[in-house]
């Protein structure tokens, strides 16, 4: 972000109150009306301390207009080259009580104590909804609340370092609401984990089932990976069937992650399986349907039905190369066609996700599915794999997602994401994220960091129009550094590159970042 010379002007003008905790003043106080009047800042031109329809409180001097608007010319700054507390905010009142939406454009430089948007005063609990950090693209967010006293407050808050600074554009006010279903974590790790000896531990310290730690943080849904003949012998069928009792005992939700692989399949392995190698593709499309049918029966038959299914994983370049390779789409489609259909002989309830790991990558999305799409590829929900740093900035990424939604009107949900709580190791394999440079700039390497990352990309999944932004799946949860469960199921002694990035710290208790499942 440019520093912008209006600034310069607005820092002389700081009360010399500056640092003074900010506490609400009466809705009452503020200009009321029954719609959000000026959402866009465009009625009073750059400079503009308070514009039209909006009040401000504490250092008020660190509010202001300026131009830049994401549309429009204008839009609302909060800046200061000091410490500053304010408040820019409008009371709504006549308003029929139900559920409304705000929506907002925002941009943020990160850094602050706090920055966010909050609705109050509507007869319930305040709503908010912190801005996430993105210093070149907009973003936008959304914040649903319930009114039922026929007023609400719009308030955008900042709690702020010096040189800290948020943008705020084209609010809307409108009825309805939003939410996700999906507070989900992968947790295919920990079968094996508790076989070798881990342990699993609430924030106060004591020893329990990681499923009902996970659980009692708000997580409900659970995703496991399946392999045909893994050479540990977990993670396959039997394994899968153990794991679904326990999940389901829980309440949570099952997704099946199909890898028809021994091993991982990911953007730059797709293995056949031994037991497959040498089949023809006539053969695979058969070796897909059984498999696939044969591990989903077996759920269902002791009463723990799969509610979703991803035919592949990260399924890139396609899946079971070379024969299923995205060198040969109506091949590939053929077999993705062949998983569907058995997921639907189970059940037809169940939804089928088709897994790229291209969150940030619109064009790559867009081109994939449009292939699929051409090739009579059959599935009901796309899921994106968004690992910010690898997959760009979170902008990137809504727009992405967006798009995935609009163009083939279908419920999108992120498959795998995480965030590293420590650049500090637990075993002796160097991590996969373990230096500073790695980061995502303004997400530190802290559980607070962690916490940030991931209520952030949830909000971007919340804020897809029309409801189809279905939830994030963290990966992954369980897997914290226990001797004998490191990442190749060949190798009793490889270590594990990713416990910085578990649910549960280096002391086996449930990290606080666990609040992130709570999200709406």
């Amino acid at each position: 972000m440019k520093f912008h010379p209006g600034r310069t002007i607005r820092v002389l003008l700081l009360p010399l109150a500056a640092g003074l905790a900010l506490t609400a003043l009466p809705a009452q106080s503020a200009q009321a009306a029954s719609t959000l009047a000026n959402g866009g800042f465009e009625s009073d031109g750059s400079g503009v301390a308070a514009p039209t329809g909006w009040s401000e409180y504490g250092d008020t001097g660190a509010s202001y207009t300026e131009s830049g608007g994401h549309s429009g010319s204008y839009r609302l700054t909060h800046y200061a080259s000091s410490a500053y507390k304010v408040e820019t905010y409008q009371y709504l009142s006549g308003l029929t009580n139900g559920s409304y939406t705000l929506t907002a454009w925002v941009r943020s430089s990160g850094g602050q104590n706090a920055a966010y948007i909050a609705l109050k005063n509507c007869g319930g609990s305040e709503q908010r909804t912190d801005l996430p950090i993105s210093s070149s693209g907009w973003i936008r967010i959304v914040t649903p609340v319930k009114v039922t006293n026929n007023q609400c407050t719009i308030s955008i808050n900042s709690d702020a370092n010096a040189g800290n600074w948020i943008n705020v554009d084209d609010l809307t006010f409108t009825s309805g609401t939003t939410s996700t279903s999906i507070h989900g974590a992968d947790i295919s790790s920990l079968a094996k984990s508790e076989a070798k000896g881990g342990v699993y531990k609430t924030s106060s310290g004591t020893t329990g089932d990681a499923l009902s730690i996970l659980k009692s943080s708000g997580m409900n849904y659970a995703r496991l990976k399946v392999w045909v003949n893994p050479a540990d012998g977990f993670n396959d069928k039997a394994h899968v069937l153990a794991m679904a009792k326990r999940i389901k005992a829980q309440g949570m939700k099952l997704l099946v992650d199909f890898h028809y692989s021994d091993s991982w399949a990911d953007p730059g392995k797709q293995t056949k399986p031994a037991a497959w190698a040498g089949h023809s593709y006539s053969q695979l499309k058969t070796d897909v349907y059984n498999h696939t049918y044969d591990v989903l029966n077996a759920l269902k038959a002791q009463g723990t039905t799969a509610d979703m299914v991803q035919v592949g994983n990260e399924i890139n370049g396609g899946m079971l190369w070379s024969e299923g390779s995205t060198d040969n789409w109506s091949q590939l489609a053929g077999l993705l066609n062949s998983g569907y259909n058995a997921v639907k002989a189970v059940d037809s309830s169940a939804a089928v996700a088709l897994h790229l790991a291209k969150g940030g990558d619109k064009t790559g999305t867009e081109a994939w599915f449009d292939k699929a799409v051409a090739n009579g590829v059959k599935f009901d929900a796309i899921g994106l794999s968004y690992y910010g740093y690898w997959h760009g900035p979170l902008s990137d990424f809504q727009t992405t997602l967006d798009d995935a939604a609009s163009r083939y009107g279908k419920p999108v949900f992120v498959a795998e994401t995480a965030y590293p709580f420590t650049l500090a190791q637990d075993d002796s394999l160097e991590n996969q994220i373990d230096t500073t440079g790695e980061l995502v700039s303004g997400y530190p390497a802290t559980a607070a960091g962690q916490t940030k990352w991931m209520n952030d990309v949830a909000s971007i999944v919340e804020a897809v129009p029309n409801g189809r932004g279905l939830g994030v799946f963290y990966w992954e949860a369980t897997w914290t550094a226990v001797a004998g469960n490191g990442w190749d199921p060949t190798d009793a002694t490889s270590g594990n590159g990713w416990e910085n990035q578990a649910l549960f710290g280096y002391d086996d208790k449930a990290l606080s970042s666990m609040t992130w499942f709570s999200h709406r």
